[in-house]
């Protein structure tokens, strides 16, 4: 019994350690390319080369590498606290507020979540065509037209409704006893008592806006406007492509999104955790 019970661990340990291994090689052949010149990366060299320094040189001379990531920034971290703060608003209202209907536009709201973005691309384009036209700080070809269809999202909204529903109700009660206003609950209590919630959403928006492709490549037409995805696009475009300063510039993107997961991701598993009791 014992034995049987010993090769079940070790059969599960080696089936561990192939996954990672598979999960884990494309990371570990974009740290070794970034070193290599563009004929080894085609080739498939899976050892570390000499030409890092050249790689990182050719692409500061031929990319706006830092314009676009500071364009990502801009755009990933604005729409990330006004996203979380619209949709958190919006679950804690249909959870804690009861009215007539909620439960029928919150259904409206989750059945967006099924029409695929390219169906909106062409009505959003005009759309913003119009508000260009109106407002054209808030229109097509500027980082607020990026933000601004993601202001809120289905997911999110289901999202904080879900963890609301955990959310101690004694603590609104007391806060209204206190003479607290609601949007006062809401900032005072709310928002610090569920900051896992916040910080798991947090992620997931910050990681979709820095990776968006489509809905930029649609409404920014300057390159002084690009975001990363479009610059690393653009770089792959070319008649010959210089793999290594592709490689190096891929992994200097990822730098961010990586160090704000490992920080968070304490915070990220007890939000979503939380999210499915």
């Amino acid at each position: 019994m014992k034995n049987e019970k010993r090769t079940k661990r070790i059969a599960t340990y080696v089936f561990l350690i192939l996954v990672s291994l598979i999960f884990f090689f494309p990371f570990y052949f974009l740290i070794v390319s970034i070193s290599n010149p563009s004929i080894d990366i085609t080739r498939g060299k899976l050892l570390p080369g000499s030409h890092l320094i050249e790689n990182f040189k050719t692409m500061i001379e031929t990319t706006p590498i830092s314009l676009s990531i500071w364009n990502s920034a801009l755009v990933s971290v604005g729409q990330t606290i006004i996203s979380i703060f619209v949709s958190s608003l919006a679950g804690y209202g249909f959870e804690v507020h009861p009215s007539r209907g909620k439960e029928v536009v919150y259904n409206i709201i989750l059945l967006s979540m099924m029409i695929p973005f390219a169906a909106l691309m062409v009505p959003l384009f005009r759309l913003f065509g119009t508000i260009s036209g109106i407002a054209p700080a808030l229109g097509i070809d500027t980082l607020f037209g990026v933000v601004l269809p993601y202001v809120s999202t289905a997911f999110l909204v289901f999202f904080f409704r879900q963890n609301t529903k955990m959310f101690p109700k004694e603590l609104i009660e007391a806060g209204r006893i206190d003479g607290l206003s609601e949007l006062g609950i809401f900032v005072k209590i709310f928002i610090p008592t569920m900051k896992t919630t916040y910080a798991a959403a947090g992620i997931v928006t910050f990681m979709n806006s820095w990776n968006n492709y489509l809905w930029p490549l649609i409404v920014l037409q300057s390159p002084e406007n690009y975001t990363v995805p479009l610059v690393i696009s653009a770089m792959g475009s070319g008649y010959t492509i210089d793999y290594g300063s592709v490689m190096i510039a891929i992994f200097i993107t990822t730098i961010p999104t990586a160090i704000i997961f490992f920080v968070l991701q304490k915070y990220f598993v007890q939000g979503m955790v939380g999210s499915l009791k």
